[in-house]
């Protein structure tokens, strides 16, 4: 046997060191005892001299309430997205609007072009169309801006509220949702896969299963595609030279205002829709009951007065 070492039966014993946590208490007497507290005498059940009419309030008929300087003062993203979906229904309904005026418009300036071959046209016909085209073209443009800035958001919103219902975590980040609905040409292909998704998600499907957008989802995509299809090529069909290639912008044009008007009455819709499987019970819906008067009811019954401490 070499020198350090033991056989298994002959190695020393380990000691751990126990370890020993001191509590200091007052000593028996230092501290006074707490007087005992007898109970109260039960006398019954409370005591009416006439049948109570009052009773608890229905607290589903009541609207929320949130208390400032609370957890409850913050409002949750289903809140936040009834009334985000109202401003963006709103707001793309009144750009459909524009837009199709907008596009008879341009229609109104091409009939004027296909009358100008035959036949000489009046100075305030012709103004009266141009200064339509202009305006209606400037203030669909300028306003369109609203709507998408409202409906983006309530993307954002829509995904938290549906994240939070399903008890999971968004599919994409903000970021990437940013991104695919912002960058041109990648926009045509993730704009589909995003609502797809929020699709997916407010209806509480698997997140194992692939997303099917349904007609309304292909039918928003396929809107939304040809906007942008149409809305290049007829930029780049009012650079080209020649009569006939301005008149065949106008009717390029028409087309765009068209199809930009159809995608935000699908865009309205596909919002409203989303936001009441989300958020299916609101405040508008339910109508709040209160008794205001009770005629021809019966003086109720005077009960004997009971002597205090009986039983009952």
């Amino acid at each position: 046997m070499q020198p350090g070492q033991f056989p298994q039966q002959a190695r020393p014993p380990q000691y751990r060191p126990v370890r020993v946590r001191w509590v200091a208490t007052p000593p028996p007497g230092a501290m006074p005892q707490r007087r005992a507290v007898p109970p109260e005498r039960y006398h019954g059940p409370p005591r009416y001299a006439t049948t109570p009419r009052w009773g608890f309030p229905n607290l589903t008929w009541r609207s929320p309430t949130a208390v400032p300087g609370t957890a409850s003062d913050v409002q949750s993203p289903v809140q936040r997205l009834r009334v985000i979906a109202r401003s963006t229904f709103g707001s793309l309904w009144f750009l459909a609007c524009l837009a199709l005026v907008a596009g008879g418009a341009e229609i109104w300036r091409y009939v004027l072009l296909v009358q100008s071959r035959s036949s000489a046209l009046t100075t305030s016909v012709v103004q009266a169309s141009d200064t339509l085209v202009v305006t209606a073209g400037l203030l669909a443009t300028i306003f369109s801006l609203v709507p998408a800035g409202l409906t983006l958001w309530w993307l954002f919103v829509a995904r938290v509220a549906a994240a939070d219902a399903a008890g999971e975590e968004p599919s994409r980040t903000s970021r990437e949702v940013l991104l695919g609905m912002l960058v041109p040409g990648l926009n045509l292909v993730m704009a589909g896969s995003i609502m797809a998704e929020l699709e997916h998600s407010v209806l509480r499907r698997s997140r194992d299963r692939r997303p099917t957008p349904s007609r309304l989802v292909f039918t928003w995509w396929g809107l939304w595609v040809l906007n942008w299809l149409l809305l290049v090529i007829a930029l780049w069909w009012r650079m080209r030279d020649g009569i006939q290639a301005m008149a065949d912008s106008v009717v390029l044009v028409a087309l765009t205002d068209f199809a930009a008007a159809a995608l935000a009455i699908v865009t309205a819709i596909l919002v409203r829709r989303t936001t009441e499987l989300l958020a299916p019970i609101t405040l508008s819906n339910v109508k709040a009951r209160q008794v205001l008067k009770v005629t021809g009811a019966p003086d109720p019954e005077l009960r004997p007065t009971r002597p205090f401490g009986t039983r009952r």
